[in-house]
């Protein structure tokens, strides 16, 4: 027995110790000295105490040759992913149940355009031969270090990263910005199926004189009811593709400037905080790059050279999301007698048909055959061609613009002029972005990033395109002095919060913009001109977590509760909904209550009318935001009968029926004690990660839950997604920046998780609670204070020439 015992034991330990040096060997090295080839001299990288590496190096190609090798110690599976992801690959190693996502990736011609774009570049530019050093870098630390545990976990095969993956990357972000999938289809429907008396409650009006100031209390193609399925089921998936892989979604985002005369320091302040989806690892990396004539500290993206944020001490910039609609769902007209033709311009056309084949893990490869029509890819083929079904094609301006989007990045990395980031944001085409921006001299700027298409007068693109007329065409594109801007202005700041902005030309930008309530909220504050603002000021603004949107919803309707809940209990929770300022801290209660009757009263209204599978298509686009106040101040719209009833019941019936599903569904979820219905309990984030997506593997990978605090669209915007309780949150600042150009090298910074991808690193989760309770950590720019707060040192050493 005690033999028995012992073997047993020393198995235990054997395992232990070959368990600990398998995972050992999967850490990054951020000491000692590696040999790398292709560099034309050292390299020294110095860590610092949250895992940020500190890359100086005599010339630039060396300097981002390093960053790839670091950047994919800590994120190589992140980049393997998102490029699988990208080119419709994933289906390769996670097996068939992401066919569909793969299809829908390959359909909207991803691969072909980096294909043409890599053809078209100059590959004797500085961008160009950054990047290839930066991907030389990446597949340098590939080849000579152990799989990370998760290529193991799936069987993932080394290959080597490419420059058509980092465009891929860049098609597949300009894609996630796109609300068009999900939103044409269903906007089409209401108008088309329901009649155009319940598209009143859509704010699909486009104000000229902008909404910041605005404190608010065509004919149809012919589709089948085929056609209205497939096109929820694409709504659907495009939804799904981005969110349930555990990969970064670009949502909303803040940023502001404040000039000189605005401040304490009398310099330039400037915030930014982009909302992307929240994952395990987060989307940037930061890294601070030195060479002669060039620094920068900058958050990038994996298999990015190019910083998408960034600053040094003369400079520095923050982006959100413009959200112009810069994609169009066209029905085309088919041809009777020859189901290959479609018509276009009065003539039939033919659409132009090509294969691809998809490897499944598992299973035999898998052929998808894709067509374009003379307005774009075939969209709809993703969910398999079907006899009689209306072709649905998509016109995308990422496949159809020059969008020199690297070379754009490249310079604004380098822009210490109004001038030059003038320049660089011209040439960011696709996606749109806003670039606010600021130097140490006192300039401040924004500019909308996008090229505009030119459609026919009149056209409504929020709606599905008839593609046998002229509504789908394009004359080209608006020139880039055409869109939104500022430089300088009067008033001494600039915001950005993705609400709809003001041309100076006058002319309407379609768009999926957010509410105005978030930049609303930003903009009183910053209006102030009693505040001179600083850092201090500065958290205080970005960690705010009120707007109007609650109680200007429930103004309306607080009359119709009065008059329709009987219990006194109850009464006092109206009561007190009625007091409440629209806040979310984590003990708020009325938070809790008016979040759950929000979805309640969508359920209620308007699930009868759109059926199970368009309201939670409507659940996940931004129309819906707008929508719910302009319905509960509409007591006559046609939305409040409950079309599964015989009688037609009014908006008190309504607001009565939701209000008491609301209550039910706390107390079961939360229990019968009011008090406990505190917001940080029902409201929570988790860092997923891809393979936190299968139980038990979420308990190793992710990282949380934490109660948050914030909400969808406050200025904290940690944001749920509309539905019962507990709410899960799923997007946010993605990171908070905060840089007083008096004193740059002591700007704030924050990771929601941590620098580092490799599970167990020290780094991997060790921002995570300092996040979510809204705290900041100093970005280390001066040479003495890197030294100061170095960790470890790696040594990149050109290799030496073998015999």
């Amino acid at each position: 027995m005690k033999r028995s015992l012992t073997a047993l034991a020393l198995l235990i330990v054997v395992l232990a110790v070959a368990a600990g040096g398998y995972l050992y060997s999967k850490q990054p090295s951020r000491q000692g000295m590696v040999e790398l080839q292709h560099l034309q001299g050292s390299v020294t990288v110095r860590y610092d105490e949250r895992g940020v590496p500190h890359i100086r190096a005599e010339n630039e190609p060396d300097l981002y040759r390093a960053l790839g090798y670091v950047h994919a110690q800590d994120r190589l599976f992140q980049m393997e992913v998102l490029r699988r992801l990208a080119r419709g690959e994933l289906a390769e190693v996670l097996g068939p149940k992401l066919l569909d996502t793969d299809k829908l990736m390959r359909s909207l011609r991803i691969r072909e355009r980096a294909d043409t774009y890599l053809a078209n570049l100059d590959k004797q530019s500085p961008t160009f031969i950054a990047m290839q050093a930066y991907l030389d870098g990446i597949n340098q630390y590939q080849d000579s270090h152990a799989r990370p545990v998760e290529f193991d976990v799936l069987g993932i095969p080394k290959r080597p990263f490419t420059a058509e993956d980092t465009i891929s990357i860049a098609g597949y972000m300009a894609y996630s910005f796109a609300a068009a999938f999900r939103t044409e289809p269903l906007l089409t429907y209401v108008r088309d199926q329901l009649g155009p008396e319940y598209l009143s409650i859509f704010d699909l009006d486009w104000q000229p004189k902008g909404v910041l100031a605005n404190h608010r209390s065509g004919a149809a193609p012919s589709l089948a009811s085929a056609d209205w399925k497939d096109l929820n089921a694409l709504a659907r998936l495009s939804e799904q593709a981005l969110a349930d892989n555990g990969l970064p979604q670009f949502e909303g985002s803040n940023a502001w400037v404040v000039s000189g005369s605005r401040t304490k320091s009398g310099k330039p302040l400037l915030a930014g905080d982009p909302h992307i989806r929240f994952s395990a690892p987060s989307v940037w990396y930061e890294a601070h790059l030195s060479a002669p004539g060039f620094e920068l500290y900058g958050h990038y993206q994996a298999l990015m050279p190019f910083a998408s944020l960034g600053m040094n001490r003369d400079f520095g910039w923050s982006i959100t999301m413009f959200q112009n609609d810069d994609l169009d769902l066209i029905a085309e007209k088919v041809n009777p007698e020859n189901p290959n033709q479609v018509l276009y311009r009065g003539k039939w056309v033919d659409m132009v048909t090509s294969e691809q084949q998809i490897a499944v893990k598992g299973q035999a490869p898998v052929t998808l055959v894709l067509r374009q029509s003379p307005h774009g890819p075939i969209v709809n083929d993703a969910l398999g061609s079907g006899v009689g079904k209306t072709p649905i094609a998509m016109w995308w301006a990422f496949l159809e613009s020059e969008n020199p989007i690297l070379e754009g990045f490249y310079q604004l990395n380098r822009a210490d002029t109004l001038a030059k980031a003038r320049t660089a944001a011209a040439k960011i085409q696709a996606p749109g972005l806003n670039v606010v921006w600021a130097n140490a001299k006192g300039d401040i700027a924004w500019w909308a990033a996008a090229q505009l298409p030119k459609r026919p007068a009149g056209v409504r693109p929020e709606f599905i395109l008839d593609g046998s007329t002229s509504e789908a065409d394009k004359d080209g594109f608006y020139p880039f002095s055409a869109n939104p801007q500022e430089e300088n202005p009067a008033r001494g700041y600039i915001v950005s919060a993705n609400f709809q902005p003001v041309s100076p030309t006058g002319m309407e930008i379609p768009g999926y913009y957010n509410l105005a309530d978030r930049g609303q909220q930003l903009n009183r504050q910053l209006g102030d001109k009693a505040v001179k603002w600083d850092l201090e000021t500065s958290q205080k603004l970005q960690l705010g977590t009120t707007t109007d949107y609650g109680p200007r919803l429930l103004e309306p309707l607080l009359p119709v509760l009065r008059a329709v809940v009987s219990d006194p209990a109850e009464l006092k929770l109206v009561e007190q909904l009625a007091q409440w300022k629209g806040d979310y801290p984590l003990d708020s209660t009325s938070a809790t209550l008016f979040n759950q009757f929000l979805y309640n009263l969508a359920d209620s209204a308007m699930r009868d009318e759109l059926g199970n599978d368009f309201f939670e298509t409507l659940l996940s686009t931004r129309v819906i935001d707008a929508a719910l106040p302009r319905l509960a101040a509409s007591p006559d719209s046609p939305w409040w009968d409950n079309r599964n009833t015989l009688g037609k019941e009014t908006r008190a019936d309504t607001v009565k029926a939701a209000w008491q599903a609301s209550i039910a569904h706390l107390k079961t979820t939360l229990g019968s004690d009011f008090t406990q219905w505190q917001w940080g309990k029902a409201h929570t984030l988790t860092h997923g990660h891809p393979l936190g997506q299968q139980k038990p593997l979420d308990r190793i990978f992710n990282v949380g839950p934490f109660a948050a605090p914030g909400s969808h669209e406050v200025p904290n915007n940690l944001s749920a997604k509309i539905g019962p309780a507990p709410w899960p949150v799923t997007y946010g600042p993605s990171t908070r920046r905060l840089i007083d150009f008096a004193d740059p090298a002591h700007s704030l910074t924050i990771n929601p998780v941590g620098q580092s991808g490799v599970l167990l690193d020290s780094h991997y989760d060790d921002q995570a609670e300092a996040y979510v309770e809204g705290m900041y950590f100093q970005a280390h720019l001066n040479d003495e204070e890197v030294t100061a707060n170095t960790r470890s040192t790696l040594k990149l050493m050109p290799a030496r020439a073998t015999q």
